[in-house]
């Protein structure tokens, strides 16, 4: 709405042009005046009806004036204004272009042409969307040209501030909000605007004592309900949250953001069908906000219904394709079903966008870690995925120098290709984020006490129940089936968590069973000298629980029975006993002494097979890794 006081003035002015000492006028001027101070008069009780909010009133009433006076500007600015807050955008452009042709420097103007560009953002419109950038920097032109006529508007500095807060510039959105407000210390949007952007600063404090002054000077302001309710969400007083939350709700029912705050509140007390249902409310308003998408997907993942959940993902990604949040989520969440292929998709498209995400870095070095140990003949190592792969990663490690849990995954990569990586020489994992990236490091290099080690330490500083189920699903993701189990029975003993800790110890056990049926039958092939056979099935089985020793064991003296001898396939066979002896701790000391003979004898058989230049692959076969 234009100036109040300007509006006022400018009207009272007019009505008190006839004073005493004054000429009288002819009858037909006195009538032409008095019409007139009704006009006036009409205007000014429209501004009123504004104030109030009632902006269908108010829009009646100038619509009258203009009728009367088609040439009234006050009455066309303000018709424009009532229909701009009742999102009329096209009929208040109209208005306000109307207003410009009889007075090209009428500041209320062009701050109205500003509302107009702005409002328009709300729309779903794929073109709006797309132009969403260029349509701030017009409305921010229009509003500082008004501002440039008559800085005193506080609704134009309001706008202004609502421009900048969704150009991301927060602490220049503040100070337009708290000029509003100091220019008019009664303007309730203002104080709810500089609310909003006090809790994208995280000033909650701040913030509801902004929404508390906005509803004290309107009562019927649902922006300012809706912020205080989401203030209180995030100082967890969830209660007194949803009684503001469902105040605003009453006041303007398609509030997508009142919708996704009650959506987060109902999930935090466990009322998850609430939660999903708010959250879809959300989406059949603002079908891009990808929060609600990720919203949906937490609740869908924690049910076990992680296709479920990608499925929600894709909806929100036919909305926004360039979002790298939700892909990100599609991408790790294909990671947990093992559909490998599609994850590496999604983290290489992440990457293409922004090679500096580490991330998705680290997501796509997961990724390729458990493809190759899938992958039966370790064709991985011989293909230009992996060369892709290493060079995704060296670029994400240059741009992020000091991430240690990047420069792990990339040590990770390598010890898999068979390269020798010193892990010390990266330093020592302080955070559990690089506590899990070393364990992973450590895995990759057979080295199960070490791993083990930085797991349980992991684990046991976990306190809650979502932080422990974190652990435990990255745990069985990556095969270290012993600490998911761990992690597993330690979240079941937090409140309401029994039901996800059975379904992840139902897949716990699950995983067992299948390495050991894969385990048997490469047991029996290799009873019956079928090798090849049993060794891709022994490496199946080492996959899908890398921490059997027997595995490991069958496969190292699977691979020594092949003939002819292979240089590659005499390191893996060396590689596999010592991964068979750091499993099985309580060896018989005789028929450890045994082993690592073995071993050194296989080295050395090895070292003079490279010397020779012979048995560097076997025809028709890849590198078994």
């Amino acid at each position: 709405m234009q100036n109040r006081t300007t509006l006022v003035a400018l009207c009272l002015a007019v009505a008190g042009t006839v004073s005493i000492g004054m000429a009288v006028p002819s009858a037909e001027a006195a009538q032409k005046k008095l019409i007139k101070i009704k006009i006036e008069r009409e205007v000014v009780m429209a501004d009123e009806l504004m104030l109030n909010g009632k902006f269908g009133d108010a829009a009646d009433l100038y619509r009258a004036v203009q009728s009367k006076n088609p040439k009234s500007v006050p009455a066309t600015v303000g018709f424009g204004m009532a229909l701009a807050k009742q999102y009329k955008l096209d009929a208040a452009d109209d208005q306000f272009s109307k207003a410009l042709t009889m007075d090209p420097h009428n500041a209320m103007a062009h701050a109205g042409k500003a509302m107009v560009i702005f409002n328009r953002l709300s729309s779903s419109s794929q073109t709006v969307i797309k132009n969403k950038e260029a349509m701030l920097k017009q409305a921010e032109a229009e509003v500082k040209q008004g501002l440039n006529i008559d800085p005193g508007m506080p609704e134009a500095h309001y706008s202004l501030g609502m421009i900048y807060k969704e150009q991301g510039r927060v602490d220049d959105s503040i100070k337009e909000f708290q000029e509003a407000t100091h220019i008019d210390p009664k303007f309730s949007e203002a104080f709810s605007g500089l609310g909003i952007a006090q809790l994208q600063k995280d000033d909650v404090t701040g913030a509801i004592q902004s929404f508390k002054e906005a509803i004290a000077n309107n009562s019927g302001n649902s922006t300012a309900h809706y912020g205080l309710g989401e203030a209180y969400r995030r100082q967890n007083l969830l209660d007194e949250g949803l009684k503001e939350l469902n105040t605003s709700l009453y006041q303007y029912r398609n509030s997508a953001p009142v919708h996704l705050s009650m959506a987060k509140i109902y999930s935090a007390q466990g009322n998850t069908v609430a939660g999903v249902k708010e959250y879809q409310e959300c989406i059949r308003i603002k079908p891009e906000n990808p929060e609600a998408y990720l919203g949906i997907a937490d609740i869908r993942e924690a049910r076990g219904d992680i296709e479920h959940s990608i499925s929600e993902l894709r909806s929100g990604l036919e909305m926004m394709p360039n979002n790298m949040d939700l892909r990100l989520r599609v991408a790790d969440q294909s990671l947990k079903l093992e559909k490998l292929d599609d994850s590496i998709k999604e983290y290489k498209t992440i990457m293409d966008a922004n090679p500096q995400n580490a991330v998705a870095a680290k997501g796509i070095t997961r990724a390729y870690y458990l493809k190759a140990n899938k992958e039966a003949t370790g064709a991985f190592f011989v293909s230009n995925e992996y060369e892709s792969a290493k060079r995704m990663l060296e670029q994400a490690v240059r741009l992020n120098p000091n991430d240690m849990e990047l420069r792990l995954a990339e040590a990770k990569l390598r010890s898999l290709s068979g390269e020798t990586v010193d892990l010390k020489s990266i330093g020592t994992p302080t955070s559990n984020g690089e506590r899990v990236a070393y364990a992973e490091a450590c895995l990759a290099q057979n080295k199960y006490k070490e791993a083990d080690e930085q797991m349980n330490m992991v684990i046991s500083s976990s306190s809650d129940a979502k932080q422990t189920f974190a652990v435990a699903d990255l745990a069985l993701m990556i095969k270290d089936i012993p600490n998911a189990e761990a992690a597993y029975k330690k979240a079941a003993a937090f409140p309401g968590s029994e039901e996800r800790s059975k379904r992840g110890m139902d897949m716990v056990n699950k995983a067992k069973d299948v390495a050991r049926q894969d385990l048997t039958l490469a047991d029996d092939l290799a009873r019956r000298k079928q090798m090849a056979s049993a060794i891709d099935k022994y490496k199946i089985a080492i996959y899908e629980n890398p921490k059997v020793a027997d595995a490991h064991l069958g496969y190292a003296i699977a691979l020594e029975h092949l003939t002819p001898p292979v240089v590659e396939d005499i390191k893996q066979s060396s590689t596999q006993y010592k991964a068979y002896i750091a499993l099985a701790p309580s060896i018989p000391p005789k028929e450890l002494e045994k082993l690592q003979k073995k071993i050194t004898s296989l080295d050395e058989k090895a070292y003079k097979l490279e010397q020779k230049g012979k048995g560097q692959a076997r025809p028709g076969t890849q590198r078994r890794f």
